[in-house]
């Protein structure tokens, strides 16, 4: 493959506090700790106070790894070396996390492991002392079945119906066969469809829960990279999160925080992504993950009939922490406290609401993670970048607006004049006399001599509209390629990467597409990538 990369600005799907944050703007700089740079990572690690149990870590994920009763999982050695490299005080993570999609869901699952891949291997060039482990972080606790219960592939739908509650990690998968059936008809037989068939039939068919699948999906597609797959839905790695788990719970210590960050972010005119509640926890059960809220004395469990005295919740939190479940606002404080974690990739609107945590972060003394703008592709099949090329387009052309797109194609391409500008100069000179005639005559006159010029002005562009609409008929053909274009690589007028499953490019390239990803994408650049064969 090829690779184009242009500016995040040029492709107008980011948000302006993004940008602000790539290009260092000073305003934010009090909501963050490192820059996302080597030497900012050089800082951290000068700097970093490591909490997380290293052993007891590298124990719990060598158990999640190796569940009787499940298949072996490929490349298990590969990545019980990285495990056991986590007992070293020289090892360090790289941390990315998603929700557990069905299938992976849209493509950006797995740009956001290939970038944590790459990170790492930049890392080790720059600190050769060290070693750096890419961690994917299953959102195992996550309880909104809607946004994981599908996946999009090839322009079709296939979708999960099951009626669920609680975590979606402890989703059983006994009736997913029907969608795993939908899902291996979509890929077919040619090339490495059959490949893909297996590990995702290994996967969704040979496993009890959804997170048990999707670590063996997730470990058979980077698990030769040494990539680490946790789930911290664990009642040791809690244990040793309970600490911050009843002050925060007792002492409401997150909601102040974050909101006085958040109200400085909004003066600013960042538009804050997330909003703390008093109490930041669920309670967690196999079928139940309600929110806890405080009564007058009593901590309450919604939609239950649970409830604690202030000593009962320390004791149940003391002898059940698997029962305490961090929302989004402190899942990322959980995450640094039981990982030696020095980065966090994540997506755009990710970056905007970690801004939101510093202040909390601080507050516990637990170190701050560089931020990583998780690495964004298109990626354009041969026959489509043929079509680009013929039509002299360029990377940065493809995300305008389609009809703006034809009218810049038909401008270039005409043979024809089809501007009025200079024609509307002279015009303006003309007005200008006639408005001065008018003013000798009477001064009142000048408004009525501007309103006609204004009716002239509109009229004028109606005309350069029909001229362009005119011609526009002339390239018809080359124009109809141009949509074809937008609509394939942008899905629903949206980026291909939030949409389109990784599942057909697989098919088409296998390993390779992985290894390609790895090559072309640069974590530090922040840089939008246009892949083409």
């Amino acid at each position: 493959m090829d690779a184009t990369c242009i500016d995040y600005q040029q492709t107008g799907y980011f948000s302006r506090t993004l940008t602000d944050y790539l290009d260092d703007v000073p305003e934010l700089k009090s909501f963050y700790s490192y820059r996302p740079t080597l030497k900012g990572f050089a800082g951290l690690l000068e700097n970093k106070t490591v909490t997380a149990n290293r052993s007891l870590l590298a124990q719990v994920l060598t158990e999640q790894y190796s569940k009787p009763g499940n298949p072996e999982m490929p490349h298990l050695s590969t990545v019980q070396a990285n495990i056991d490299l986590l007992k070293d005080d020289n090892t360090f993570t790289i941390t990315t996390g998603h929700q557990l999609n069905v299938f992976t869901g849209p493509l950006y699952f797995l740009y956001k492991i290939v970038t944590a891949i790459k990170l790492c291997r930049q890392l080790e060039a720059g600190f050769p002392d060290k070693k750096f482990v890419p961690v994917y972080w299953m959102a195992s606790e996550d309880h909104d079945f809607a946004e994981i219960n599908y996946t999009n592939i090839g322009q079709k739908k296939i979708q999960w119906n099951e009626a669920v509650s609680g975590a979606t990690g402890r989703l059983a998968i006994k009736t997913f066969r029907e969608c795993l059936n939908q899902y291996k008809g979509i890929l077919g037989l040619d090339n490495h469809a059959p490949e893909l068939a297996q590990i995702v039939g290994t996967a969704y068919g040979s496993h009890k829960t959804l997170a048990d699948a999707t670590r063996y999906l997730v470990n058979a597609l980077f698990g030769q990279y040494g990539l680490i797959v946790i789930d911290a839905d664990d009642s040791r790695l809690k244990q040793e999160f309970a600490g911050v788990i009843k002050r925060d719970i007792i002492e409401q210590n997150s909601y102040k925080h974050i909101m006085a960050s958040s109200e400085l972010l909004q003066n600013l005119g960042v538009h804050t992504q997330v909003n703390p509640r008093e109490i930041n926890f669920f309670y967690l059960t196999d079928n139940l993950r309600e929110r806890i809220v405080q009564e007058g004395e009593h901590f309450e469990v919604l939609n239950s009939n649970i409830r604690f005295t202030n000593q009962e919740l320390e004791k149940e939190i003391d002898e059940h922490p698997d029962r305490f479940s961090p929302n989004v606002v402190m899942r990322p404080m959980y995450q640094e406290y039981i990982l030696p974690n020095l980065a966090y990739i994540g997506g755009g609107a990710e970056i905007v609401y970690w801004l939101q945590l510093k202040a909390n972060f601080d507050f516990y003394g637990i170190d701050f993670p560089v931020l990583i703008l998780r690495n964004s592709g298109l990626v354009i099949r041969k026959e489509t970048s043929a079509k680009v090329q013929k039509m002299g387009l360029v990377a940065a052309q493809l995300f305008e607006d389609a009809d703006n797109l034809k009218n810049e194609w038909v401008r270039k391409h005409t043979q024809h004049d089809l501007s009025l500008k200079e024609e509307w100069r002279e015009l303006q000179c003309i007005f200008e006399k006639l408005k001065l005639r008018a003013h000798k005559i009477d001064p009142t006159l000048g408004p009525s001599a501007s309103a006609v010029q204004a009716r002239l002005k509109h009229a004028i562009n109606n005309l350069e509209t029909k001229l362009i609409k005119a011609e526009k008929r002339n390239y018809e053909t080359h124009l109809r390629q141009i949509e074809a274009i937008k609509q394939e690589i942008f899905p629903k007028n949206s980026l291909q990467e939030r949409s389109e499953n990784f599942g057909l490019f697989y098919v088409k390239w296998g390993q390779v597409f992985i290894d390609e990803l790895i090559r072309l994408f640069n974590p530090l650049e922040f840089k939008f990538t246009v892949l083409s064969e």
